[in-house]
């Protein structure tokens, strides 16, 4: 069995807190940069943060529940842990890199492992117009926002407001409104993963809207740009009966039958 060397990456909740006083006592909490694997404990909002801040060293990360759902995650278990990431299966996930320009024209780029979401940012509706090059996905969309989701992330946020549920290596993106008010029936599309799409608001003066990148949120948007970054990788150990793709599955067979 390898024996490898590990940093402890720990939310600072009450739970988590309370397990790193007894894993620190059994195992040795290496750098991130010495480290072979980044074994992350919290939920998935943690994981994202932490997906982020130590993707530079390119290391695998294993996660422990210990959160609320932990899709992300693999079952919380104190013992044997340099034996369940040596079994473990490797998942890569490419993100979605999200340029993001404001009505004050300043730019920022950002990238989102499960989804970039536009919300209204006032009691008025949003008005957005949502393309891929020329081509309008939909010219007009009045609605609370809309949201485009990668295959990791279609079974989060878009799943609750009833986007498909992608299926991991489909190399397709969602795009899926929230709360459509104008074209009223209108679903969604779901799109080849190598398009650029572009997300305008049409009215910035009296309907200002803000970007949620993951977990980070923009004020005041313009226009957001959004394509698949087939370059940036993130890598992800998971237990050989709690693969990612095999959840993604799991929650496509309870969406079916609902």
């Amino acid at each position: 069995m390898n024996t490898f060397k590990i940093h402890f990456a720990i939310d600072k909740t009450r739970k988590a807190q309370l397990n790193k006083k007894r894993i620190l006592k059994i195992y040795k909490n290496h750098s991130p940069k010495n480290s072979n694997v980044i074994v992350v404990l919290g939920g998935d909002g943690f994981m994202l943060e932490t997906l982020k801040k130590y993707q530079k060293y390119k290391k695998p990360f294993y996660g422990m529940n210990q959160g609320t759902f932990g899709f992300l995650m693999n079952k919380f278990k104190l013992e044997n842990i340099n034996k369940n990431i040596s079994r473990a299966k490797l998942t890569s996930i490419s993100p979605l890199e999200v340029k993001v320009f404001t009505k004050k024209k300043s730019f920022v780029k950002e990238f989102a492992i499960n989804e970039v979401s536009l919300f209204r940012q006032s009691k008025q509706t949003a008005y957005l117009n949502i393309k891929t090059g020329k081509k309008n996905i939909i010219k007009k969309l009045i609605a609370d926002g809309v949201l485009v989701s990668t295959p990791a992330g279609s079974t989060a946020y878009n799943l609750s407001v009833h986007g498909p549920i992608l299926s991991l290596n489909s190399k397709k993106l969602a795009v899926t409104p929230i709360s459509p008010f104008r074209p009223r029936r209108w679903r969604g599309k779901i799109l080849t993963s190598n398009v650029i799409i572009k997300i305008t608001n049409l009215n910035t003066k009296k309907r200002p809207v803000s970007a949620v990148i993951d977990n980070k949120e923009f004020r005041n948007i313009k226009t957001v740009l959004v394509k698949t970054n087939n370059v940036k990788k993130f890598y992800l150990l998971y237990d050989k009966h709690n693969s990612l793709t095999k959840k993604i599955k799991v929650e496509q067979i309870r969406n079916q039958t609902k």
